[in-house]
């Protein structure tokens, strides 16, 4: 398996809007006003981020590039704002982030469905290599301080301890791992630490 091979993009409008709400339940928030919403700055910058994946992917064009720009200039904006470095279509829908702080993830890595992401999070290339970044599966718990990096696969439903160093592949899905270099420590996995909607719904 590849990340070459691995596509989280909206294509039209129904994927925008599924994406948008898929991210609200991740957070928490499907069921509040708008207010509400407004006043929690990662809700806004997921937004602002689906909002560019939507108009750089579906309104190609003269005609939309003013749109473009302010929907490019406002996810950087936030993103400096909030201190997350996150590109367009590398996370797929469901994306929680679960506060302000340092999230850094490269261009050609790929984040699954309805995964967390806190403070501190890594996840990034192998030394030297530009496009040798993780694939991750699906509700994937990404903890405090935690690096993921090189060519490697994450699979489903595993939890990544706080300040782990993940370096190799971890295709047993639903385990816990944790340690520098990171290791199986147990069976546990993910579920419980994150919004699941095969299990919360």
């Amino acid at each position: 398996m590849s990340n070459k091979w691995v596509i989280y993009m909206i294509t039209n409008k129904n994927e925008y809007k599924e994406y948008v709400q898929a991210d609200e339940c991740a957070l928490g928030l499907h069921n509040k006003n708008f207010v509400v919403k407004m006043m929690n700055p990662v809700w806004c910058y997921e937004r602002a981020l689906r909002k560019r994946e939507y108009y750089e992917n579906c309104r190609k064009g003269v005609l939309f590039k003013p749109l473009v720009l302010i929907a490019k200039y406002r996810h950087r904006k936030l993103g400096l704002k909030c201190g997350f470095s996150i590109p367009v279509n590398v996370c797929a829908k469901g994306l929680n982030i679960a506060h302000v702080g340092p999230i850094i993830v490269n261009p050609n890595a790929k984040i699954g469905e309805f995964c967390r992401l806190h403070v501190g999070v890594n996840i990034g290339t192998a030394a030297g290599f530009k496009d040798a970044a993780p694939v991750i599966g699906n509700s994937v718990y990404i903890g405090p301080g935690a690096k993921v990096f090189g060519r490697i696969i994450i699979a489903d439903d595993i939890a990544i301890g706080a300040n782990a160093v993940v370096n190799k592949s971890f295709e047993t899905p639903g385990i816990s791992i944790g340690g520098i270099p990171a290791k199986q420590i147990s069976k546990k996995g993910s579920y419980g630490l994150l919004y699941n909607p095969k299990k919360d719904d």
